[in-house]
């Protein structure tokens, strides 16, 4: 492996006294999709969510250990988080568009984060729904509300947003679930185009979508990182028993 784009170090991650991560520790290599699997309930969302301060919001959460970007630690108290958040996109598993119009939708990010040169947005906005394979479909659209769009362009068009302000991570929490089995191969064949420019971490419950697009998975267990290996290994050699039992079908 290059050298990791993220590192997590002893991630350990409680609400109240409950202690859903356990002690992870995971390299995410820059440039590649790394996909983590496990049973409902396993902690996937809530690791992926504590590579980019999710947990800041929940007044309960309790975090312990450490999350690099590039060896530096994202929760450094004097790292600010929107900058964190800026750097390292979200995609959640529900579309979410703002009630605004498609183009304001992508240009968000870029007005919150101070960019005000017209041309600057228009060219952005352009770029990003290019690379999310959305521009031909609603170029000539782009006032219209982004709720009129279909479900799967919806997520597409969330998947804009985050890009349109060059993060350097992205990661995605299930964007594929509430999604139509053509427009979930729209969003695969976009994560497959995207990772020549950033570091993508995915949760899925899809183990053929895993297999599909990652080039490595993590499996977890309640709270615990199980195995992570190349994803070839993990469904086809895997070290661990519990692995097998999981990727044979064995629970979930």
């Amino acid at each position: 492996m290059d050298k990791a784009k993220l590192e997590i170090r002893n991630l350990k991650l409680s609400f109240g006294k409950k202690e859903v991560l356990k002690g992870i520790d995971l390299d995410i290599p820059d440039r590649e999709i790394v996909a983590l699997v496990g049973p409902s309930g396993c902690g996937k969302s809530t690791l992926l969510r504590s590579m980019n301060r999710m947990h800041d919001l929940s007044p309960e959460a309790i975090v312990t250990g450490d999350v690099l970007l590039d060896q530096e630690s994202i929760y450094n108290p004097k790292i600010d988080v929107v900058d964190v958040r800026r750097k390292i996109g979200m995609v959640f598993q529900k579309p979410n568009p703002f009630p605004k119009s498609i183009f304001d939708n992508v240009a968000y990010g870029l007005r919150i984060n101070g960019e005000k040169r017209k041309t600057a947005i228009e060219a952005a906005v352009e770029t990003a729904l290019k690379e999310s394979f959305l521009w031909e479909e609603v170029s000539d659209q782009l006032e219209e509300s982004a709720l009129s769009l279909s479900g799967g362009q919806q997520q597409r068009l969330c998947i804009a947003r985050a890009i349109a302000i060059q993060p350097e991570v992205l990661l995605l929490d299930e964007p594929c679930s509430a999604l139509d089995p053509i427009s979930t191969a729209k969003v695969e064949e976009l994560m497959l185009k995207l990772k020549k420019e950033y570091a993508i971490v995915i949760v899925t419950h899809n183990m053929q979508q895993a297999q599909r697009v990652a080039d490595r998975t993590a499996f977890m267990y309640l709270g615990n990182l199980i195995e992570y290996g190349a994803t070839e290994q993990i469904f086809h050699s895997p070290q661990q028993e519990l692995t097998q039992k999981y990727v044979n079908g064995g629970f979930g």
